[in-house]
């Protein structure tokens, strides 16, 4: 029998003997984390049961788990957060409690934790969604990520309205969610922050973009390559070549003829990347034809790295 498995079985029965009482509930659990979350290497093939055998606590060991959120430690921050993720649903009715507690960095890891137990903690939606409105940002950041794990559709309004938050973290964690919850009715705000000044936030909403309606993102994405904002016609061709649908393709075809050399080198470089192996011959034709030695140069660029990029 291996070593972990032996060890498990030890500390398990240990457990049992002595979780009767509630003062010995505490000692056991803090004398189990101290094993769970060292780095030590005399403990390293204990660390797993102790997390198991916290876990197979369930919920009397959520209080004192959610104490130990105050720890300065990242290792015991994790431990705790991977610990009640295995308790899972179970521990969500103290964690809801949890996130009135007066310590910001508390409430921000018991909304991490909601975060990564999933659907089982869809109970938890609306009080996230009135933490996503905290004064700090980082509950703010942690608040919204949950509810897009959750899957909390009924917060989708919360969700976008954070896209106008003044910190780039956090609309970054609102264009998350409102992916993960398939905001179909926010594509056009999404759209929008493709010119978001935080490059995070920019590349999410590339990504939310590819998980939405595509008929709808397509022409969102076709109208916003006119824009103004040359952050926001870029990505929307990006965004159009990561489709890569008959429709998205058929617009980026079109505008690698336009007489602005930024925007023929965008669909260019986005059919290079819809394309990659070059089945249609697109880019040989493009290259000839092409007269702008710096339009040349980029896609030539993305022509080399997608052929690295095949060859790995």
């Amino acid at each position: 029998m291996a070593i972990r498995t032996i060890a498990t079985i030890l500390i398990v029965m240990a457990t049992a003997s002595t979780t009767s009482a509630a003062g010995g509930l505490r000692h056991k659990v803090d004398s189990l984390f101290v094993i769970a979350s060292s780095g030590e290497v005399k403990y390293q093939d204990l660390a797993a049961g102790a997390k198991d055998a916290i876990a197979a606590i369930g919920a009397d060991a959520v209080p004192i788990l959610v104490d130990k959120f105050v720890t300065k430690s990242a290792r015991e921050r994790l431990t705790v957060i991977q610990i009640l993720t295995k308790i899972g649903e179970p521990a969500v009715p103290f964690l809801i409690t949890s996130l009135d507690r007066p310590e910001p960095i508390v409430v921000k890891r018991v909304a991490w934790a909601l975060g990564d137990i999933g659907g089982d903690a869809a109970a938890a939606a609306p009080e996230l969604a009135r933490t996503a409105k905290d004064p700090n940002w980082w509950v703010r950041e942690q608040s919204l990520r949950a509810l897009g794990l959750i899957d909390a559709a009924e917060q989708t309004p919360d969700v976008i309205q954070a896209f106008t938050d003044s910190i780039g973290q956090v609309r970054k964690a609102a264009v998350v969610a409102a992916g993960q919850l398939v905001a179909d009715q926010a594509v056009e705000k999404i759209v929008h922050m493709l010119g978001d000044g935080f490059y995070g936030a920019r590349l999410e909403a590339v990504e939310a973009l590819t998980k939405l309606d595509t008929a709808l993102v397509v022409k969102a994405a076709t109208d916003s390559t006119a824009s103004g904002n040359e952050l926001v016609s870029t990505l929307s061709y990006r965004v159009l070549g990561l489709i890569g649908n008959g429709s998205a393709i058929d617009v980026l075809y079109l505008h690698t003829s336009s007489p602005d050399p930024r925007r023929r080198a965008a669909a260019a470089i986005a059919l290079v990347g819809a394309d990659p192996l070059d089945n249609c011959n697109f880019q040989d034709a493009f290259m000839k034809s092409e007269t702008d030695p710096m339009v040349r140069v980029e896609v030539q660029s993305a022509i080399t790295e997608t052929q690295q990029q095949s060859r790995e």
